[in-house]
């Protein structure tokens, strides 16, 4: 059977480029490959009907493979071509991963076996509609549960009528409290966890009808625990039990040595770790650190943890769980490092940053015919490239006081803004070592916002 053959599409600024990858993946992928150098410079201006009227496709090739950058419907090239044709990604130093040389993720891959309940804090403040809205916003992220958290003090008169709100709304409910003249008409409402239980109220645990988590009387000690374990087990009340996790410097690292150490002494038993306590009480980005503890749980078979996302840095812990718990899972499962996995969690910076380097700036810079603005952020500085222009520095107001001075005929208020927004962006990315590409999203992970491309937006206006 004769080999793949594709025949891949490109401009004039990627030729170089390109060659030097498919040289060195085309035997180790085991195809052949033509590459068709179209007269542009810039393979991101492509469309499909340009490329239909100038494509020459060999007759070995088997399919055609354009840069991920051509929008629009890829009939007109099929039609021209004669064989299938795709996208291929929108950097050309991405192809080993397009083919399949990088981390092969299983295609289960998304299972989880630990729970996540979502707190919502001082439910006795808030609205029955702010509740609600919260819960519905929690369960969308990812929440198992959805955790009624009560104010220490005097039982709330409310609580019985939210708990029955959020089951008519669909979600499952626990009911955060100490006090069981709070927790009982909570439960009759249909919350089916509570946290927690102690020496304090363990005495009434027995009546309620539903699982509960067992924390210490003294968590520094544990002291307490294995009798308010015996006695809700000899009661057969289901329970999880929380060595509960301390703050750095309030004895974080011996917290988490009780965990161990409950789980050697209860081996079969379910565990909850609450992981809010340290990420809303560490002046740190939450995505990491719930990766972390979510991966210390997995390991250590915790099969729920409680949190919550209030404190601004911590305002999206209920996704960054989900995906944790799902990227823990498959790293213990598979015996599989957790890297080059899931992209959505590296959010801050990049996990690759793609440079084309000087000497292809400068060729670029050469040969280029129209007064276009491309931009670029590579080796530590922004570049302004359009024909007989490449100005380049760190400072993009110094840049644009530059590019005036040259006396441009093409840099009305709207360009003008154009150009300012994306060299915003092109900054923020050299700043913060992440992939600029001209007239897309910088990549945030799960928290990106897609944007619509300059180029789109004036061939629809």
């Amino acid at each position: 059977m004769p080999a793949d053959h594709i025949h891949f599409v490109t401009g004039r600024l990627a030729e170089f480029s390109l060659r030097n990858v498919l040289a060195e993946l085309a035997p180790r992928v085991g195809f052949e490959y033509s590459i068709d150098v179209l007269p542009i410079t810039v393979a991101a201006l492509m469309t499909p009907e340009w490329i239909a009227r100038r494509i020459a496709v060999p007759a070995t090739a088997t399919r055609v493979l354009l840069p991920g950058y051509c929008h629009g419907d890829l009939r007109p090239v099929a039609d021209a071509a004669r064989i299938p044709v795709e996208r291929g990604p929108k950097d050309l130093r991405e192809l080993p991963r397009f083919f399949g040389h990088g981390q092969v993720v299983d295609e289960d891959y998304g299972r989880h076996d630990i729970q996540i309940v979502a707190e919502i804090n001082h439910c006795p403040r808030l609205s029955r509609a702010e509740i609600l809205a919260q819960a519905t916003s929690l369960a969308a992220d990812g929440a198992d549960l959805i955790d009624v958290g009560c104010d220490p003090g005097e039982a709330w008169p409310g609580v019985a009528d939210t708990v029955r709100a959020l089951r008519d709304a669909g979600h499952r409910v626990s009911i955060d409290s100490l006090n069981p003249d709070e927790i009982e008409p909570a439960v009759r409402a249909g919350a089916e966890l509570v946290l927690s239980v102690n020496s304090l109220n363990r005495d009434r645990a027995a009546d309620w009808g539903c699982a509960v988590v067992v924390v210490p009387d003294v968590p520094q000690t544990l002291a307490g625990l294995d009798d308010t374990v015996e006695r809700l087990a000899a009661a057969r009340v289901p329970l999880r039990i929380d060595p509960v996790l301390e703050p750095i410097g309030f004895g974080f690292a011996r917290s988490l040595a009780r965990y161990l150490a409950v789980r050697d002494r209860y081996p079969d038993a379910e565990m909850l770790m609450g992981v809010g306590n340290l990420t809303e009480l560490t002046d740190a980005d939450s995505a990491a650190i719930n990766v972390l503890l979510l991966g210390f749980c997995e390991e250590l078979g915790i099969r729920s943890v409680l949190t919550t996302q209030v404190i601004p840095w911590a305002a999206s812990s209920v996704r960054e769980c989900d995906l944790a718990r799902r990227l823990a899972y498959y790293a213990v499962t598979r015996r599989a490092l957790p890297k080059h996995v899931e992209p959505r969690l590296v959010m801050l910076r990049d996990a690759a940053v793609f440079e084309h380097g000087p000497q292809a700036l400068e060729r670029l810079a050469h040969g280029i015919k129209d007064h276009s603005y491309r931009l670029f952020a590579e080796g530590g500085e922004l570049h302004v490239i359009a024909a007989g222009l490449h100005l380049k520095g760190n400072d993009p107001f110094e840049l644009f006081e530059r590019l005036q001075a040259t006396g441009p005929k093409n840099l009305d208020s709207a360009h003008a803004f154009y150009l300012g927004y994306e060299l915003a962006k092109a900054a923020t990315a050299m700043t913060l070592s992440k992939q600029y590409r001209q007239d897309e999203a910088l990549d945030w992970g799960f928290l990106t916002v897609s944007e619509q491309s300059h180029r789109q937006r004036k061939r629809r206006g």
